[in-house]
């Protein structure tokens, strides 16, 4: 494996940066997560403008256009021939000293491109779906740290899954501070009743998922009903169907939530019918490499 920083490919071995650089010191930055298939990159365009709109929030300057991350994208690819792969795409503030302000980090932020693979869940859970619960860590609120930026910080989510996982789950459920149902440690999450899908809005906590749109854009042209308003763990619960959406995690059905058998406890219908859509997506859109 060979990993791009600031426009150069070095050996994973010695792929390193400063331990003052502000990204490890503090978590400050930015990245997004995206994936490839059969050599094209999907919605990496979206991927890199929600990258700027995450560093322009946050007041760090990319040293580099949009143009010029997506041809680095693209050639850390090639160079590691990869056809199907996970990128991860890092900016830190760079080099600083051990205090807080920003303004301390000396030159331009540190770029990191890494390719590789990635299997967030085993094939059986896309097959029979997975058991999830609801978690007491909330979601960061908006006026704290906004989830829709996507930031080195992930203490907030790495918390969560930490209970997930000391439960024996895979994922699991964050409400926001006012107790609705905001997103899961790593992904969006849908319900479906009576055929209506259902999702939180993204000004209640939850990040702008790209996969989360895409799916949201599969079931309107389907003429599936969307709405997009608070939901309540009641009705999660009662729910018909229930999915969560990611670009690791693609489309992935809930059959179990809380104890509380989701349906009739198998991917449902039309969790099948956008999965099977948003995999055709995948073969037949993206930037060619």
């Amino acid at each position: 494996m060979k990993v791009y920083i600031n426009g150069k490919f070095y050996q994973k071995q010695q792929a390193k940066i400063s331990v003052f650089d502000h990204g490890l010191l503090y978590g400050d930055g930015v990245f997004e997560g995206i994936r490839s298939y059969n050599r094209r990159v999907f919605k990496l365009k979206e991927h890199v403008e929600r990258l700027f709109e995450s560093a322009h929030s946050i007041m760090l300057k990319i040293p580099m256009t949009r143009s010029q991350l997506i041809k680095a994208v693209l050639s850390t690819l090639k160079t590691n021939r990869l056809d199907d792969a996970y990128i991860r795409l890092v900016v830190t503030r760079g080099e600083g000293d051990l205090g807080l302000d920003p303004r301390k980090c000396v030159g331009h932020a540190t770029v990191i491109i890494i390719a590789d693979k990635i299997t967030l869940y085993p094939k059986e859970f896309y097959r029979n779906g997975l058991a999830i619960i609801t978690v007491p860590t909330i979601r960061n609120i908006p006026e704290a740290l906004n989830p829709q930026i996507k930031s080195l910080n992930y203490l907030n989510n790495i918390l969560a899954k930490i209970e997930a996982v000391n439960s024996g789950h895979n994922e699991a459920i964050m409400l926001d501070h006012l107790g609705f149902v905001a997103e899961c440690t790593g992904d969006n999450i849908f319900v479906v009743k009576n055929k209506h899908i259902y999702t939180p809005p993204q000004c209640m906590g939850t990040l702008r998922g790209i996969t989360r749109d895409t799916i949201l854009q599969l079931a309107k042209k389907d003429k599936t009903p969307v709405h997009e308003h608070v939901i309540t763990r009641h009705e999660v619960f009662i729910s018909d169907e229930c999915f969560l959406t990611g670009t690791a995690a693609e489309v992935i059905p809930v059959v179990k939530v809380d104890g509380r058998v989701i349906g009739e406890g198998k991917p449902g219908a039309v969790t099948l019918k956008l999965m099977k859509k948003f995999h055709a997506l995948t073969k037949t859109q993206g930037v060619k490499y």
